[in-house]
């Protein structure tokens, strides 16, 4: 594949053949080593029917189901632009949630051995089920998924403020669970509430180093200040959601003339039968996403408040795999698209209106979590933000899980993050084994391109103290 070099941190990739737009690559040389996989997903995407300005990758980019994980691209559906569920992965609305706590890591650190137990004790989480929330029934299920984090507020799990800290004001517009299948509503039902395992995560962070005071204070952070941060999605239901569309939308494609080079590109037209569907049940299983990190949100505020007297307040919470219909000027001119996120993370600029008031001046909170052991960044919108208004969503995954556990063992890899002072409460010796930093990219790094491809700015960096791993 042809990749060329536009700017220190920018790559072009030419269209050929079926490719009907560039592919655009932000990333340095250091980061796209080994990423030839990923480079032609890029270039895939650029096929796919209605795509506008171009295939885009983040800097952490690396090979996923369909799109990279850490691809960009949006859709026009009045030219005939199409809604891909690999374009938004199986983790629907997989995102972070960051809490900032009225108390300093100095001041914590007495009773961090009894914060981290309690939080052991209440966040469920690995493969199994288990949930903060014991649903009673179909009717909690179904407010759910139409009112995500809302739902969860109106029925006491939260205050009205965390709403406003939230995308959308907590909840997707337009969920229509009918679209969601019985599979996943099974699945779905027992883990409301559940942090899941992989590559997610509870952390409790210590505010290192502030980049940017006005807009630090703006978020609500400050330097040396303790923050919770919460990595997780939709479980087992984003997941059923996505396999049970992607093969509706394989069986459909004909009947629209659709050819794509790769099956797992699977797609229909927004404006579809089957395309409406899927972002109905999408839309679904997002706000379930949001309502499983409202209700561990709540989890890990009873046990900061009960242990050591401290309160937690949202900075924000946002996606980073979703498909969603925004404006974009492309071309000189507004247009309506569906722009696809898979591993990548909105920043809208200061003064966008989706914002909400006392944040419109800053800039929306864009929040990228590190690896057990490295730091974790607070970043925001930038004005002249590319690839409508994206950025990475990660340090980006270098080895396969398998890779990683063969690397370390779980216990001695504890043993090594305890020694640096970061306490760890892990369900699995294997799955904590799997998580090990080696497994990903420089994060550092990923965010200097992030800064420097002008997709995002620094405000916070955040360093561990405390590990929740499934």
């Amino acid at each position: 594949m042809n990749l060329v070099q536009e700017g220190p941190y920018r790559y072009r990739i030419e269209p050929t053949g079926p490719m009907r737009v560039p592919g655009v690559v932000f990333a340095s040389r250091a980061l796209l080593r080994d990423a030839e996989q990923a480079l032609q997903q890029v270039a895939n995407v650029a096929t796919l029917p209605g795509v506008v300005e171009a295939s885009y990758a983040m800097p952490d980019v690396h090979w996923g189901y369909g799109f990279a994980i850490g691809g960009v691209a949006a859709t026009d559906p009045a030219d005939g632009g199409v809604v891909s569920p690999g374009g938004v992965g199986f983790d629907i609305s997989c995102g972070v949630r960051l809490l900032a706590a009225d108390i300093d890591a100095d001041g914590l650190r007495p009773v961090l051995r009894d914060v981290m137990d309690g939080l052991d004790r209440a966040v469920p989480r690995g493969m199994g089920k288990g949930a903060v929330w014991r649903l009673r029934g179909a009717e909690e299920l179904t407010g759910i998924l139409t009112g995500g984090s809302r739902f969860a507020v109106e029925r006491g799990h939260g205050v009205p403020r965390d709403l406003d800290r939230c995308e959308d004001g907590g909840a997707v517009a337009d969920a229509d669970p009918g679209q969601v299948g019985a599979r996943a509503v099974e699945r779905g039902a027992g883990q409301v509430g559940s942090l899941g395992s992989g590559n997610h995560f509870l952390e409790v962070q210590r505010v290192a180093a502030v980049h940017d005071d006005a807009v630090a204070a703006a978020f609500g952070l400050r330097r040396d200040q303790i923050c919770v941060m919460i990595h997780s999605g939709s479980r087992g239901l984003g997941h059923q959601v996505c396999t049970d569309h992607v093969r509706v939308m394989e069986r459909e494609m004909p009947r629209y003339g659709i050819r794509v080079p790769d099956r797992q590109l699977a797609c229909a037209p927004v404006e579809s039968p089957p395309g409406r569907a899927y972002l109905g049940a999408m839309a679904a299983a997002a706000n379930y996403g949001r309502a499983n990190r409202q209700l561990l949100a709540e989890a890990a505020r009873r046990v900061f408040e009960r242990v050591a007297g401290v309160r937690l307040d949202l900075v924000y919470d946002v996606s980073h795999n979703l498909a969603k219909l925004e404006e974009h000027e492309i071309g000189g001119r507004r247009r309506r698209v569906c722009v696809h996120r898979k591993g990548a993370t909105r920043a809208f600029p200061p003064g966008h209106p989706e914002l909400p008031p006392d944040l419109r001046d800053a800039g929306q909170p864009v929040l990228v979590p590190g690896t057990m052991g490295t730091a974790s960044y607070v970043l925001t919108g930038v004005p002249e933000g590319r690839a409508f208004y994206s950025t990475c969503h990660g340090a980006g995954r270098a080895q396969s899980r398998h890779q990683a556990a063969r690397g370390v063992s779980g216990r001695d890899l504890r043993a090594r993050l305890e020694a640096d002072g970061i306490a760890v409460r892990a369900s699995s010796w294997r799955g904590l084994a799997e998580e090990a930093p080696a497994a990903y990219k420089d994060v550092t790094a990923v965010i200097e391109a992030g800064e420097g491809a002008g997709l995002c700015r620094k405000v916070a960096e955040l360093r561990p103290v405390g590990v929740v791993k499934g």
